[in-house]
């Protein structure tokens, strides 16, 4: 018997079971032990992946009150779903590391009982941190994927909300789902969303993010070719226009398209308002992103080049605000626009209360003191901090990051050329723009190509009522949102 019982166990460590198992083990936290002393049966699992009251009242109490002999006893003993018995070592592993209490025996050298018992650590609900609403839902985005979906689904109350399931990572098993509206999302997109993810070859996906840089149309570009958002009315909002969701777990952010450029001036507020005021704000945020782009540069190049433009009345004050400059308008600008970025990363990267000191103190002191100094013109000194204000109007925070970076190559154009190396820029930013494509759609529709019925929602937002079909762009299955009702004639009249 003994020496049977020594063949078994030099038979079981050499399977390849058991090299998992002695892998797993060189880490502290991976736990192996046998079910009681005379038990042919041993149990391993990562103790931080379990959930300890799992597996000491619904798993081991069970299991030791009762007799068993085999892995299928236990399978049928045991009250929970999703058990199984496998011996794919490859499975064995998966099941390993996303929680799973492992049941084997030394007889049976790769057969595994997989009970799952997870352990669920998850933050509580609560109110988006980038994508603040005064008047509007509330909640936001966590890290777990099963909550995010739970937040969608209970305002898409439909069976037609699909979802496939993808994994991505060679390291990190990155969980990622692709959620659409079966009948309303054209296909082409949706396999389009899935083929890119699938061809993903890379170690570690860790956030929403990351997965939108490796699936973009144009990696080079600095504008995002995905929304990323942490509201879960506007996901729903965008699945019923036909668009495409990508949730990842570990991210409290969801990835929509297709986009166009509009999009990222739209936000949810919008919809919430009166159509006529959202429609203002929205104008009054490209506005200002194109004040952001060209007020600094343009500054520069007609105080290079055109100072003939400037007004007498204006002439004199800037003669007066720069008599005292030792540097040429270009370089005072530089200046300028590298102290805002570095009050920016200061003001970003420390704590909240602490960032925001330093952001108004820092301003407000180093302001003062250049123009004191007499390191930079007061007049400037306005431009610039306009400028900074103006790109924070972008309701998406990774389009305020690119508006910051175009800034500085159109200082260099206008240094160059004054406003022809203005123009040649924007020429330039048009160009990239006009090539530039969000799921093989368009970047700048419903400009570029011409669609007039997509400007009721995108530069403008007209009423609801107006908003019969879906937009263009999307070239969504079913175009059409609700049938148009024609208001009844009235037969009487009102003298009588």
């Amino acid at each position: 018997m003994r020496k049977k019982s020594k063949q078994k166990d030099l038979a079981f460590q050499e399977s390849e079971l058991a090299k998992l198992l002695t892998a797993c083990g060189e880490s502290a936290d991976f736990l192996t032990f046998q079910l009681h002393e005379n038990s042919p049966f041993f149990i391993a699992y990562f103790k931080p992946l379990v959930d300890p009251n799992i597996v000491h009242k619904d798993i081991l109490t069970i299991i030791k009150q009762q007799e068993v002999s085999s892995l299928e006893e236990i399978k049928e003993k045991l009250p929970i779903e999703d058990l199984s018995l496998t011996d794919n070592v490859p499975d064995i592993q998966n099941k390993l590391m996303t929680g799973h209490l492992l049941f084997y025996q030394k007889e049976a050298q790769s057969a595994c009982l997989a009970v799952p018992a997870p352990a669920v650590e998850k933050r509580q609900v609560s109110t988006p941190e980038t994508e603040y609403v005064v008047t509007g839902a509330k909640e936001a985005f966590v890290e777990s994927i099963n909550t995010n979906l739970n937040l969608v689904r209970k305002r898409l109350p439909t069976p037609g909300l699909r979802t496939k399931e993808l994994t991505i990572g060679k390291l990190s098993k990155t969980k990622v789902i692709v959620a659409y509206i079966d009948g309303v999302a054209n296909p082409e997109n949706v396999n389009t969303v899935i083929q890119r993810i699938q061809g993903i070859e890379y170690d570690a996906v860790s956030d929403s993010a990351v997965l939108s840089q490796m699936i973009a149309d144009n990696k080079n570009s600095p504008f995002p070719q995905l929304i990323n958002t942490e509201l879960p009315n506007h996901v729903a909002s965008v699945l019923s226009e036909g668009k495409v969701a990508i949730f990842t777990d570990g991210s409290p952010f969801v990835l929509t398209g297709p986009v166009s450029f509009f999009t990222f001036f739209s936000t949810a507020e919008d919809y919430v308002s009166i159509w006529n005021i959202a429609s203002i704000f929205r104008l009054i945020r490209l506005f200002a992103i194109a004040f952001s782009i060209l007020a600094t540069s343009t500054y520069v190049a007609i105080l290079t080049y055109h100072y003939e433009m400037i007004p007498q009345d204006v002439l004199s004050l800037l003669i007066t605000s720069r008599g005292t400059i030792p540097f040429p308008p270009f370089l005072e600008a530089i200046l300028l626009e590298l102290a805002i970025e570095l009050l920016r990363e200061a003001g970003a990267r420390l704590p909240t209360k602490i960032g925001q000191t330093i952001g108004i103190v820092g301003g407000i002191v180093l302001g003062t003191a250049a123009v004191q100094a007499g390191l930079t013109s007061n007049v400037l000194l306005i431009v610039v901090a306009t400028g900074a204000l103006a790109s924070f109007t972008t309701p998406v925070y990774q389009v305020s990051n690119a508006i910051r970076l175009i800034r500085f190559p159109f200082l260099l154009f206008a240094q160059l050329l004054g406003l022809v190396g203005v123009a040649v820029g924007f020429a330039f930013l048009t160009a990239h723009l006009l090539k530039l494509t969000s799921l093989n759609h368009p970047f700048l529709e419903p400009i570029y190509p011409l669609r007039v019925q997509d400007f009721k929602d995108s530069i403008f937002r007209l009423p609801f009522s107006k908003q019969a079909l879906r937009p263009i762009q999307i070239r969504a299955e079913n175009p059409v949102r609700f049938q148009p009702e024609t208001p009844p004639k009235n037969d009487w009249d009102i003298d009588d």
